[in-house]
């Protein structure tokens, strides 16, 4: 199985042929537009996003995971509620009997739970059917920031994730510590002083040993089109 996790910065349809050239199966797309809304679609595009899920209330940027032709996918229904808190963006869905929870880590609508915090409540009220799953996408969070809030922090996050036995695959097979990545995955306005790792695969461990191929992408390939790097997984 080979994934691609990566956040386009906006208008995927011009954009696709760059990633479609990894020849995943499974492709997370951050900030891409709904492809059901696209009033004239290029049937290249149309062919690759045939097989696919989105989520968003921009028809313009949203979460999509498109999926290679041939391959059923099948969406499961996980709660995206926390206190009467929409959680902004989860897909989760099933794949081989694997379940994937593609994650778009958005700002939401509560300054108190933005960003992580999206993602921690959305592993409070799901945390019990997400062991054995791979959790992957722009989760615009890294530890170093954990000290601007109290609870819903980076580092809680993954100490949830990692009692339920799923590990960041990067900080896993290169030994290093969250907060100390020497790779990053976001460039800030596209320059290279303003560089951070704030997107994530996180996976059972026993998927980690299998693990092909991992790669962060390099930003000199890809600046010219998007803010971040993908990250691309093959086990």
């Amino acid at each position: 199985m080979k994934i691609v996790s990566w956040n386009c910065n906006g208008a995927f349809r011009k954009k696709f042929q760059h990633i479609s050239q990894e020849e995943a199966d499974i492709y997370i797309i951050q900030e891409c537009e709904d492809p059901n809304q696209i009033v004239k679609i290029d049937p290249s595009f149309k062919y690759f996003t045939h097989n696919h899920l989105w989520a968003g209330e921009n028809k313009n940027k949203g979460l999509g995971v498109f999926i290679k032709n041939g391959i059923s996918i099948n969406k499961i229904d996980l709660s995206n509620n926390y206190n009467q808190l929409h959680l902004k963006w989860f897909i989760p869905f099933e794949i081989n009997n694997q379940q994937i929870i593609a994650v778009w880590s958005h700002h939401g609508d509560s300054d108190e739970y933005r960003y992580i915090g999206q993602f921690w409540c959305f592993l409070q009220v799901n945390k019990e059917l997400l062991n054995n799953s791979i959790i992957l996408g722009d989760f615009n969070s890294n530890a170093i920031w954990d000290y601007k809030r109290s609870e819903c922090t980076h580092s809680n996050c993954v100490k949830q994730l990692k009692e339920i036995g799923i590990n960041s695959i990067y900080h896993t097979l290169e030994n290093i510590e969250h907060g100390k990545e020497l790779i990053p995955t976001f460039y800030l306005q596209k320059k290279l002083n303003k560089k951070y790792h704030i997107d994530y695969i996180f996976s059972p461990t026993e998927l980690i040993q299998k693990t092909k191929t991992f790669n962060i992408g390099n930003f000199e390939k890809w600046k010219e089109i998007s803010d971040h790097v993908p990250i691309i997984w093959e086990y």
